[in-house]
């Protein structure tokens, strides 16, 4: 093969390598640049009292986040609902709590938000004990897939965001699913850091998702909903959403996990809820 061709082939494979990335953080810089519209702002103060309770670094980090989200992902509304700026807004600055202090890289596999109005029916199929199949309908207020989409309750999505010391947060539940499929199927083992952190998550996560199936079983009250005893999976979504919502209670019951979710997230929500209380949920 003639050097010049083989000079150009050798570039080609460069460039194909090297310059989607490149130019997506160039790209991202631009957006980030932009000021934030002011129309947003009050969406974010109407919408979602969580933002006005955040540290003033963390305000500004989570809008630049919000900017490069609405830009890159896919919204469309289903059931006949119209999305608008204020759906957009509303679910992303939700999800992207969970990108904060971290490298951003914007659940790279999500590529499309379904919003239906309100709860929605998905078609399931149950086996019974003789191994009958039955066709069943399941109401669902939210999923995660690993194809690149979730899909949302936008009567729930708002009520999450509006309540946000309750330790339920739909957007923030299917948000971590996404960051548990980050490496295929959703496990509640999250891409970590090393091999030790992995050993460490195992081993508080397991104990603790353990002490909850016991406590169920015996009738015993829980900080976590029953749902996080379904299985590893939804044991991480769910105590991600008390993390955010409920860190003063999470971090007094149930310390050891606190600390893994904390470095997890490279955040830690009861430093700032003990100087920026959220603010009371206006009627």
């Amino acid at each position: 093969m003639p050097l010049v061709f083989l000079t150009i082939l050798t570039l080609s494979v460069l460039a194909a390598i090297f310059l989607p990335p490149v130019w997506r953080q160039y790209r991202r810089k631009k957006i980030q640049q932009r000021p934030f519209p002011s129309s947003w702002r009050q969406i974010l103060k109407q919408r979602m009292p969580y933002f006005r309770a955040l540290p003033a670094d963390l305000q500004l980090q989570l809008k630049k986040l919000i900017l490069v989200f609405v830009a890159e992902k896919q919204f469309i509304g289903c059931a006949g609902l119209t999305v608008t700026d204020e759906m957009k807004v509303t679910i992303a600055a939700q999800a992207c709590l969970l990108l904060l202090n971290k490298p951003a890289h914007y659940y790279p596999k999500l590529k499309q938000i379904l919003i239906y109005p309100a709860a929605f029916v998905v078609p399931t199929q149950q086996a019974d004990h003789a191994g009958i199949v039955s066709e069943m309908a399941q109401i669902r207020l939210g999923e995660s897939w690993q194809t690149g989409q979730i899909i949302l309750s936008w009567l729930d999505t708002l009520k999450s965001a509006a309540i946000c010391n309750d330790g339920h947060n739909l957007v923030i539940h299917e948000f971590a699913h996404q960051l548990d499929q980050l490496k295929g199927q959703a496990t509640g083992a999250p891409e970590l850091n090393s091999a030790e952190s992995y050993k460490e998550w195992a081993l508080v996560l397991s104990h603790e998702y353990a002490q909850l199936q016991q406590q169920l079983a015996l009738g015993l009250p829980t900080l976590f909903d029953a749902y996080a005893a379904t299985n590893p999976a939804e044991f991480f979504a769910v105590i991600s959403e008390v993390f955010f919502e409920q860190p003063e209670l999470f971090a007094a019951q149930h310390p050891a996990l606190y600390q893994q979710l904390r470095s997890f997230y490279a955040l830690d929500p009861l430093s700032w809820a003990q100087t920026h209380p959220v603010p009371p949920v206006r009627s």
